[in-house]
């Protein structure tokens, strides 16, 4: 018997994650190790759990994902979106809630790139009068 599985692609900055969404007791599963072991930052796996939590849906799905690139926090991001994503799949009806908190949108903010003439994006050398 084949089980279903829900896939969602999430970007946040240079990060990309593969999201699948397998029917079980909720637990998170990040690049082959558990939530608690991958990230550090209480306010990153609540931010990674916020789609589950908000459509209420944390008890009936295993997310087992795959990151790469960018930092914790891109990654972070990525997941959520990816997770997102997944739920839209598995239900339709989500949509409303997804769209309304911002989890369908991909975060557009990159970084900006560094300019000739310059020592950054923006920076510029330092000016002096003589």
């Amino acid at each position: 018997m084949a089980r279903v599985q829900y896939y969602g692609t999430g970007r946040r900055k240079t990060s990309i994650a593969r999201v699948r969404l397998v029917p079980g007791e909720g637990k998170i599963t990040i690049n082959g190790r558990d939530i608690d072991n991958y990230c550090d930052y209480e306010t990153l796996k609540r931010d990674i759990r916020l789609p589950l939590a908000l459509t209420e849906t944390e008890g009936r799905f295993d997310v087992i994902a795959k990151v790469e690139g960018g930092g914790y926090t891109g990654q972070a991001g990525a997941l959520r979106h990816g997770i997102a994503r997944a739920l839209l799949k598995a239900d339709a009806e989500l949509r409303p809630i997804l769209k309304k908190a911002g989890f369908l949108t991909r975060d557009p903010r990159m970084k900006e790139r560094k300019k000739y003439g310059l020592k950054a994006a923006r920076r510029a050398p330092q000016f002096s009068k003589r």
